[in-house]
């Protein structure tokens, strides 16, 4: 029993490398951010919106686009319909510029993100940078001028700050609002904070024409492109800079079994990119950038040790029920309770964070009472994601066609 007991408790150790750098990396959100120094309007923008069956939510984020308080003869808007089945393609010629990608091969989004900037990046188009968008998106009115202040003092990629539209919908869409918070606080704020990549987590984002070019263009091969075209720039020693007042937000879904579907796509994503990226990454930070790659190298890994997480609990089981029955219950009840503790810490902590980012709690009370449980649903994602490959894109319907007046206001944290 000892033994087992013992090798349990040594996978837990390994393990716990992850959470005390995530927990010391979240403490530098508490540091007040620096933002760039306001800049005249300078980079023309080319905006990108990749789009499938999007006719009913498209028109939402082309007006939010065109109502910017940017110099409109300093960006254009493109929209590139791929495997539709729908009016897309009719519904944004109105107001954008269409392109259509119907005589391509689109098996995911990185395909036509990688047709919209050999496009766009080639005669007769002269941009300085581009804007990357979903449909489903609508879009604070100060985000290209939020872009070009990052842009005009150095910065080459930046990720703008998303937050859900949808937050009072279910208990789903109000946990993924508290999630994604969450990921601008301490993932995107803190390591901001500290000079670290602050990570592309979805759409919202600005690349400069310097750094296409620098790269090549955009050549992702994986499911989720966000996460590899950052770490292809990690690669080429190119931060992502934070602008948490370029705002936009995102349609949550609404659905358990969507979600479900939607963040096993994600993590099997993040698991193929770091199979295919992780050794170069360890062969680079020979070379330098120790810190920055370092931090690549954790977040790369992170879904595997979660996964790994269950085996010290299942050892500690298997050794209670075959040395130890009677101390199984014990170790059982002790389990329980310091579930119950971590559901009553965390329903405070969602409830603070509710509070800190201007949402109602009256109307957000179901995201903070569940969000345990939503937490718990990331586990059996890395389990099966460890075994099961995902390499399709199966879409995801958006109907929820909310103006960007019309959406519920993000206080900006300071």
């Amino acid at each position: 029993m000892e033994i087992l007991l013992y090798i349990s408790a040594t996978i837990s150790a390994i393990l716990s490398i992850f959470s005390v750098y995530f927990f010391i990396l979240a403490l530098f959100a508490l540091k007040r951010f620096k933002k760039p120094p306001k800049a005249a309007p300078k980079n023309k923008f080319a905006i990108i919106i990749a789009a499938r069956n999007e006719a009913k939510v498209i028109n939402e984020l082309i007006d939010s686009l065109n109502a910017q308080t940017y110099p409109g003869d300093l960006f254009d808007i493109f929209v590139f319909p791929n495997n539709c089945t729908d009016n897309t393609a009719e519904v944004a010629a109105k107001k954008a510029t269409v392109i259509s990608c119907d005589h391509l091969s689109i098996k995911c989004k990185g395909d036509a993100l990688t047709f919209a900037f050999d496009t766009l990046m080639n005669e007769p188009y002269h941009y300085d940078a581009f804007c990357v968008f979903d449909a489903d998106n609508v879009v604070d009115r100060n985000f290209l001028s939020e872009m070009n202040d990052s842009l005009c003092n150095g910065a080459n990629i930046i990720k703008g700050r998303g937050e859900v539209k949808n937050p009072y919908d279910t208990w789903v869409s109000g946990c993924y609002a508290l999630y994604f918070s969450m990921c601008n606080i301490f993932v995107a704020r803190s390591r901001a904070n500290i000079g670290l990549s602050a990570k592309l987590i979805g759409t919202g984002f600005c690349v400069s024409r310097q750094l296409m070019e620098k790269l090549g263009g955009w050549h992702t091969k994986t499911i989720t492109e966000d996460v590899e075209f950052s770490t292809i720039c990690a690669l080429s020693g190119d931060k992502v800079h934070w602008a948490p007042d370029a705002l936009y937000y995102d349609e949550a879904p609404n659905s358990f079994s969507v979600s479900m579907t939607q963040r096993t796509r994600w993590i099997s994503g993040i698991m193929q990119v770091a199979q295919i990226y992780l050794p170069s990454i360890f062969k680079t930070i020979k070379k330098g950038s120790f810190r920055f790659l370092l931090d690549y190298i954790l977040y790369l890994s992170f879904p595997f040790s979660r996964a790994f997480s269950v085996v010290p609990t299942i050892i500690t089981i298997i050794a209670y029920a075959i040395f130890a029955g009677g101390s199984l219950l014990n170790y059982l009840i002790i389990s329980l309770g310091s579930l119950a503790l971590s559901y009553i810490g965390l329903c405070i902590g969602s409830l603070i964070l509710t509070l800190l980012t201007g949402l109602s709690v009256k109307k957000a009370y179901k995201g903070i009472f569940t969000y345990y449980l939503f937490t718990l649903t990331w586990l059996p994602i890395y389990i099966y994601s460890l075994f099961v490959k995902t390499t399709s894109w199966k879409e995801i319907r958006h109907d929820r066609n909310i103006k960007a007046e019309d959406v519920v206001e993000i206080k900006s944290l300071k």
